[in-house]
């Protein structure tokens, strides 16, 4: 999956979003897992650019439910 900026993310609603953040968690969990069982990770900065996807898909979805 391709990492999304803030801009594109803002454009989605809730439901799309907690759908998106799904998604990135279980491609977290594979790459941690792949990490964990030796296998060298072919892109060794996805997890850190997964972790901070995570984490703008939460503020933004924060942000949007105290506008409702």
């Amino acid at each position: 999956m391709a990492i999304l900026r803030s801009k594109e993310l803002r454009e989605l609603s809730i439901p799309e979003l907690e759908a998106k953040l799904e998604e990135l968690e279980a491609e977290l969990r594979l790459e941690r897992g792949a990490v964990a069982s030796g296998v060298a990770p072919k892109n060794p900065g996805r997890i850190k650019e997964i972790r901070r996807t995570i984490a703008r898909i939460k503020t933004i979805i924060n942000e949007k439910e105290r506008e409702v």
